[in-house]
């Protein structure tokens, strides 16, 4: 990850491209000043809104006089080469840039530019004589433009208000004393002091008894949340109203926050087929217009009897102005920018808009249970172990191997037992995948899982485990049971809710789980989900994962757990829980849902399904008017006015179209 400095840098500084170009995101900032983005960017445009409109107040109102002088006053003196200057002065603030742009846009081998299309018409209308018509052409197509470059703005300002979630410096307690030092030069296990409406830097460990922190940057949660001593506080986290100390225990670049800003910025390298489709489109229908519009300008010369060169110019020059994609090409990577952006504001991360378009699409949603739909916060809830053990040695031996594991059982189990003896020397750590864990103790063997693990090992015991309607951890020393412990987890607030809102979405819910099968058809029938599985492997995870897709159905799998990341990476799309996953888990996914609250998956599909329909309206909108109008204007019935509408004017509708998706509420 890059240091945040660079990382506003390396934004800003994005190449600048045409809408008939290839480009990654739809930025225009041909008219002085539209290219505005940083974590200020929003602020900067409200603030300048006459500086980016005066080209076009400027030319509008040499417009109108020239106009004026034309139809109401004597023209003795506005004519010939008067009357053309005049024009000319107020076609060249909204022209030149768009000049600018065509020749450096040819300069690069683009020729099929819409600035080079733009060029040719109002050109075109001044060879002619049509001067008036020639001026508001680019001046309607400008201002298009600006409201285009302030809508793109307003979509990104959800997503860039990240950058500044993450402060450079901090301060870090040496000798009593906070020092300030920068973020990315604090080692781990070094104690920051926090003080109140201060943001945190770094990941780290709650020292303080307790304290109450401002969420929203990695949730989209306003509601505080109130952390006690020794739970996880993040970077990008506000403190609430007392001074609080903070252990960091992951480094600056390997914060949740670090690669949160990671997935955000690589989100728009990842096209929607959509997006992908329309840019291929421009490239080859852009040039075929061209050669149109000569064709409709130079062929009647050969069937028509009064042909007039002027006005067959003219109508080519009209069908010009109409065939510019400038609407499609936009709108488009805007609706999805838009989608991106609205999820992000309720703590939803796509990694690119082709995961919006799939999501859209989903027809099975599988979910794991354990920190999906449970809070993956367990309790020891009893102990039973063979009263002829010392109850006192086994549990040290337990925790001191569950140590060893980042599962919450490991924590239930360490925070039931207490510090690590740090006389035991376990060698030998061995994790068996959906088993347990073993190693070698005093020369005997230890292991510590569940009771597939002895299975696996042929270690015999005296209950029956299916009887048992909690979580079980079984233990056993030098080959011999030596009793279980039982763990309980709390099924998440929105958890039924969430089953509730994806059946009304037409979704088929299925739960699997390494868990007892009886523990996982529990909590499935307190949740209303028909189809749930226990006992699973990873691999078994995956079996029943293809067996979905073996029924050409589209599925997306739910997961937090370094087990989850197979089938994740196997499903249509996979979404990873961002506060209690794991890094290989969020690293494999599609979608992360940063503050683990599984409605968020509904609304991740809701999102999904409203920008494919907004992105669909933009599509037919401006195949359906450019059509007709092309049509008129070849044939002679549509003047420049009808094309500037079928140009800028459907480019703004699809534009504010666009922007409505992050103003919904899901």
């Amino acid at each position: 990850m890059i240091h945040q400095d660079k990382e506003v840098k390396n934004i800003k500084n994005k190449p600048k491209t045409s809408c008939c170009c290839s480009h990654d995101e739809p930025v225009h900032s041909h008219n002085g000043g539209l290219n505005h983005e940083g974590h200020d960017h929003e602020h900067n445009l409200q603030g300048n809104l006459f500086r980016l409109f005066l080209p076009s107040i400027l030319s509008f109102v040499l417009l109108i006089i020239g106009i004026v002088f034309d139809n109401y006053f004597p023209q003795q003196w506005f004519t010939g080469y008067v009357r053309i200057l005049w024009y000319a002065i107020a076609y060249l603030p909204v022209g030149f840039p768009v000049l600018r742009e065509a020749y450096e846009s040819i300069r690069k081998g683009d020729v099929f530019s819409e600035f080079f299309l733009m060029c040719i018409a109002t050109i075109g209308a001044f060879a002619i004589g049509e001067y008036p018509e020639g001026v508001a052409v680019m001046l309607f197509y400008t201002i298009g433009e600006t409201f285009q470059g302030m809508a793109v703005s307003r979509a990104k300002s959800n997503i860039k208000s990240l950058l500044d979630s993450r402060p450079d410096e901090v301060h870090v307690l040496e000798n009593n004393i906070a020092v300030k030092v920068k973020a990315k030069d604090v080692s781990i296990g070094s104690i920051i002091e926090l003080k109140a409406g201060e943001k945190l830097g770094l990941d780290g460990e709650l020292v303080s008894d307790s304290a109450s922190f401002n969420t929203a940057a990695l949730t989209g949660e306003s509601k505080p949340d109130t952390k006690k001593k020794g739970e996880t506080v993040l970077a990008g986290m506000i403190n609430g109203n007392t001074i609080a100390e903070v252990k960091v225990t992951t480094a600056y670049n390997d914060s949740k926050l670090s690669k949160i800003l990671e997935l955000v910025q690589n989100a728009t390298t990842k096209k929607a087929p959509a997006e992908l489709f329309i840019r291929k489109f421009a490239k080859i229908y852009t040039p075929i217009v061209v050669y149109l519009a000569i064709a409709i300008c130079l062929l009647p010369m050969l069937f028509v009897d009064n042909y007039v060169f002027s006005d067959w110019l003219y109508r080519a020059l009209v069908f010009l102005v109409i065939s510019c994609p400038c609407a499609l090409v936009i709108s488009i990577p805007l609706g999805y920018f838009g989608g991106i952006g609205a999820a992000s504001k309720n703590g939803i991360l796509f990694k690119g808009s082709n995961f919006l378009d799939s999501i859209s699409t989903i027809q099975n949603v599988v979910v794991d249970k354990t920190g999906t739909m449970t809070e993956g916060v367990f309790k020891v809830q009893e102990v039973i172990l063979k009263p002829e053990l010392d109850k006192e040695e086994i549990l040290k031996l337990a925790n001191a191997l569950e140590s060893r594991s980042t599962h919450p059982v490991a924590t239930a189990i360490h925070n039931y037992v207490g510090q690590i003896d740090p006389s035991i020397e376990l060698k030998e750590i061995e994790e068996i995948s959906g088993h347990g864990l073993k190693a070698m103790f005093d020369g005997k063997e230890l292991h510590v899982g569940n009771f597939k693990l002895l299975d696996k090992f042929n270690i015999s015991y005296d209950i029956n485990p299916s009887t048992i309607v909690y979580t079980t951890i079984a233990i056993a020393y030098d080959g011999k049971f030596a009793g279980y412990l039982t763990i309980a987890d709390e099924i998440k607030e929105d958890a039924k809710e969430t089953v509730s809102k994806l059946k009304s979405l037409g979704v088929k819910l299925t739960m699997l789980s390494g868990d007892k099968t009886n523990v996982v058809q529990f909590v499935a029938d307190k949740l209303g989900i028909t189809k749930a599985f226990g006992d699973l492997l990873p691999e078994e995870k995956v079996n029943k994962v293809n067996e979905i897709k073996a029924r050409n159905e589209t599925i997306a799998f739910v997961g937090d757990g370094v087990n989850d990341a197979p089938v994740i990476a196997l499903s249509t799309v996979g979404i990873a829980m961002g506060g209690l996953g794991s890094d290989a888990a969020i690293e494999t996914a599609d979608v992360v849902i940063q503050d683990d609250k599984p409605s968020k998956i509904a609304m991740a599909i809701n999102i999904g399904k409203q920008t494919k329909k907004i992105v669909w309206q933009n599509i037919i909108l401006a195949f359906v008017v450019k059509a007709f109008v092309l049509i008129l204007g070849a044939g002679g019935l549509a003047t420049m006015w009808e094309a500037v509408f079928a140009d800028v004017g459907v480019a703004l509708l699809a534009i504010l179209n666009a922007v409505r998706i992050q103003k919904m509420k899901f």
